[in-house]
């Protein structure tokens, strides 16, 4: 179970300036973090025209939906990780994000990506010595899902 104490506000700040600032990929698609919370996290994006798989319609392109998604089980585990080790210092608890990659993700597309801003929330299902597993879920503006997700990861 997570540990009950707050995350600092280095903490968070480190966090997000991980996942927004230092990983190029989510600085492209514009990856905002909305909240850090002991079971995950959640982000934010807005739609743009450079993320549009069908041009015909405007709708967000599948890819998109799944990168978000495997970008947020990452977040989300890492959140988790710095609950977990809420007294350790900070150079320890991001030293154990360098360990982490993806060895599973599977996205089930719900409904065309419709819309202007869209919201990811990643749930740890179960963190691991050397496995974490994760749901994800995508919605847009007026909270209909998009995509739904599950992913493992290796922690350690």
């Amino acid at each position: 179970m997570p540990n009950s104490k707050l995350l600092s506000k280095e903490v968070q700040a480190a966090l997000r300036s991980l996942f927004e600032d230092w990983i190029p990929f989510n600085r492209t698609l514009g990856l905002k973090v909305i909240s850090f919370e002991p079971s995950g996290a959640t982000i934010q994006f807005g739609m743009r025209p450079d993320l549009v798989g069908n041009y015909t319609h405007g709708i967000l392109h599948g890819g998109v939906s799944a990168a978000v998604l495997d970008a947020t089980a990452g977040l989300s585990i890492m959140t988790r990780m710095a609950y977990d080790s809420v007294d350790d210092a900070l150079e320890t608890r991001t030293a154990r994000f360098k360990r982490l990659s993806t060895i599973d993700l599977r996205i089930d597309y719900l409904r065309p990506g419709k819309g202007s801003q869209f919201t990811a929330t990643g749930t740890v299902l179960r963190l691991g010595k050397k496995v974490a597993a994760t749901r994800m879920e995508l919605v847009d503006e007026n909270g209909e899902m998009i995509a739904a997700g599950a992913a493992a990861f290796q922690v350690g």
